[in-house]
């Protein structure tokens, strides 16, 4: 019974291990990435992105924000697009 417990704990701290080091190898691959990547990569895969003309700075944050939300993008993710956007309009 010992031997069962052990492999049960020895499994569960494998499997948490790993999913730590996929999120930080994830986080390294979003801080590779340019906000205008980001911005191809995640606002194209639902709908035709809009031209940054289309929006104010302050439009964008709204966006930004609202897109967030729905998609599950991390605060960086948000923050790079963002700031692409804005400084593209």
């Amino acid at each position: 019974m010992k031997k069962i417990k052990y492999l049960v704990l020895i499994s569960v701290m494998f499997f948490v291990g790993a999913s730590f080091l996929q999120s930080c190898k994830t986080s390294l691959e979003v801080k590779e990435k340019t906000g205008a990547v980001l911005w191809s990569e995640n606002c194209s895969r639902c709908h035709y992105s809009p031209d940054p003309e289309d929006y104010n700075d302050a439009q964008w944050e709204v966006i930004a924000m609202h897109m967030r939300v729905r998609t599950n993008l991390t605060e960086e993710e948000s923050e790079k697009i963002t700031k692409f956007l804005q400084e593209s309009n």
